[in-house]
């Protein structure tokens, strides 16, 4: 197949996330990408260079629409413990509606399945975590100083704490965990730094 008339760029790499979000980087084959995109593989290759160039597309879209959507998630919301409990488990399930199977976080995929042995993934997989970490720390800082939160409270220490939680939560998200899990979970994990 050629590529279509009317053919979009931007639509063909979010149709691509899509697949190595479901198939992980490996298991997605340049066929299974020519079917999606409707694309003959010249016209894949012409278009794209090949399969890891696509990918590098992909995990910066995914940067662009999801990781930023989920940093301004915990800005936007309110300073209370409720809030934080609802946004991140907001983010934690993030993407599981787009498909019938548990699907994750595609950049927690990607780190669980190529680890740091490619330096452009893991690039572009650690800008995808810095803003989970910069929304994270925004709405802390927000609680320690509306007194949400102790005084003395570290909303570095805090980040990093909860941002390895959210990266377990978005595993068992994958591992296809239940919903009512994983909120209770981060329900228990919060309520904690109620008690501080």
């Amino acid at each position: 197949m050629a590529r279509p008339r009317g053919f979009d760029e931007d639509t063909a790499v979010r149709r691509a996330t899509e697949v190595f979000w479901r198939k992980g980087y490996h298991a997605t084959s340049t066929r299974d990408l020519g079917e999606e995109l409707e694309l003959n593989p010249s016209s894949l290759y012409r278009t794209f260079g090949d399969k890891h160039r696509l990918f590098l597309r992909a995990l910066d879209h995914y940067r662009a629409t999801e990781s930023t959507d989920g940093c301004q998630r915990f800005r936007d919301a309110a300073p209370t413990l409720a809030a934080l409990v609802e946004t991140v488990t907001a983010v934690a399930l993030g993407g599981d509606d787009r498909a019938a199977e548990p699907v994750g976080c595609f950049v927690v995929n990607t780190a669980a399945e190529l680890g740091a042995t490619d330096p452009e993934v893991s690039r572009r997989a650690e800008g995808s975590f810095e803003l989970t970490r910069t929304g994270l720390a925004d709405i802390l800082t927000r609680m320690r100083d509306s007194g949400e939160l102790p005084a003395g409270t570290d909303p570095a220490a805090l980040t990093d704490l909860l941002f390895t939680l959210i990266l377990g939560w978005r595993l068992r998200s994958r591992a296809g965990h239940s919903t009512e899990d994983i909120r209770t979970s981060v329900e228990n994990a919060i309520s904690l730094l109620g008690q501080r």
